[in-house]
């Protein structure tokens, strides 16, 4: 299956087992290459990052799909994602997690409805009205189709709501309600290059940044120095003499033999 995100082109899916099919299995000599897969939730658009890393890193593929906020954990925890885009609060057990950005809520209504004519909407002002419980209902999706009804109202992150972009309904900015905030979270062990390089792309770090792994020289193993000295025995070496020696020194003064004459 073939998922699109927004922004760029289209990925191919992760299959919920993770378990590749008996024809694309490596060669038993023959090492798997290695493939960055990135999860998302609705409302995050990852398309900048992922052509930030296609420039930066082609080496090494990168797939991304969209998953609903209720499995946004089970993705990481199941090994179908090395990384996810997240929308906080989350369990952050075992997770290692990089707060990036809040988001813009809004309120939406079914088409028509009093707040059309506003451009923002404080949210003590709704107090009488009937608000929807997306996570109750399936998620946004479905329950923007109940908004369009004319059951109640909804609060959702504004990109979330532009993302689905029910007919029949309107959203207007929201103010004084809770903020949400997305995310960057993985696998506390699974920390390696591939993630350090992925973090600092959405981190906006350049491909020269001295924090990048791949800018990181590289160090190269120099060649042993080649014996020289040669394989003969080794000569003692000669030591330079000042003076010539003298066969008397150290005799006692007269003490040397007169020969016979």
């Amino acid at each position: 299956m073939l998922q699109g995100y927004p922004g760029g082109g289209y990925c191919e899916d992760v299959p919920a087992d993770n378990t590749p099919t008996p024809d694309a299995q490596p060669a038993p000599d023959e090492a798997a290459p290695r493939v960055l897969r990135i999860a998302y939730v609705a409302g995050v658009t990852p398309g900048k990052w992922i052509r930030r890393w296609e420039e930066r890193m082609p080496q090494v593929p990168l797939e991304a799909f969209m998953v609903d906020d209720a499995v946004q954990r089970q993705v990481l925890d199941g090994g179908q994602a090395d990384m996810a885009f997240v929308r906080l609060p989350i369990d952050r057990e075992g997770l290692s997690v990089i707060p990036l950005y809040e988001e813009q809520p809004v309120v939406v209504a079914p088409k028509g409805h009093e707040i059309s004519v506003f451009e923002e909407v404080a949210f003590a002002d709704l107090a009488q009205e009937s608000f929807l419980d997306a996570a109750a209902l399936g998620g946004p999706e479905a329950a923007l189709q109940v908004v369009a009804s004319g059951a109640g109202l909804l609060v959702l992150p504004m990109s979330v709501a532009r993302h689905f972009n029910v007919k029949d309904t309107v959203a207007r900015r929201l103010t004084g309600a809770d903020v949400t905030e997305i995310a960057l979270a993985w696998p506390s062990e699974a920390t390696d290059d591939v993630l350090e390089e992925f973090i600092g792309v959405v981190r906006g770090r350049t491909a020269q940044s001295s924090r990048q792994p791949s800018a990181q020289p590289q160090k190269v193993k120099k060649e042993p120095k080649p014996d020289r000295r040669g394989t003969g025995t080794k000569k003692a070496p000669k030591v330079a003499q000042r003076y010539a020696p003298n066969p008397d020194k150290g005799r006692g003064k007269g003490s040397r033999k007169k020969g016979k004459r």
